[in-house]
């Protein structure tokens, strides 16, 4: 099952538009289960996600653990792809602070 994930400094009030960009598994290979888990450093860091461009999380707000999530306590959403979709993952700084995000999304072949 691959795995990916990220960690980076979301500057005060910043989107980034795709974490996901450039990671081996950005687009999928055939029909998987994608699931997302997520975690911020503190308050006010929102992940959105899409899934061949089907929205299945916009703009929530993640727990602020201030570590790299854990399976399966953090998982903010779930969902099924086909082969050729790509995973779109962003994140939100709401503060006026630099926040880090950190993130996971494991994609689960099932063809």
């Amino acid at each position: 099952m691959p795995i990916m994930t990220d960690r980076q400094s979301v500057a005060a009030n910043t989107t980034v538009v795709n974490a996901l960009t450039g990671k081996l598994h950005e687009f999928l290979t055939r029909p998987s289960v994608v699931r997302v888990y997520g975690t911020g450093s503190a308050v006010g860091l929102n992940f959105s996600f899409l899934l061949g461009g089907r929205s299945l999380m916009q703009d929530q707000e993640v727990s602020a653990q201030n570590r790299l999530p854990i399976v399966p306590d953090d998982v903010i959403c779930q969902g099924i792809g086909n082969a050729g979709d790509r995973l779109v993952l962003s994140y939100r700084n709401t503060t006026g602070g630099a926040i880090t995000a950190f993130s996971r999304v494991d994609v689960e072949p099932v063809a």
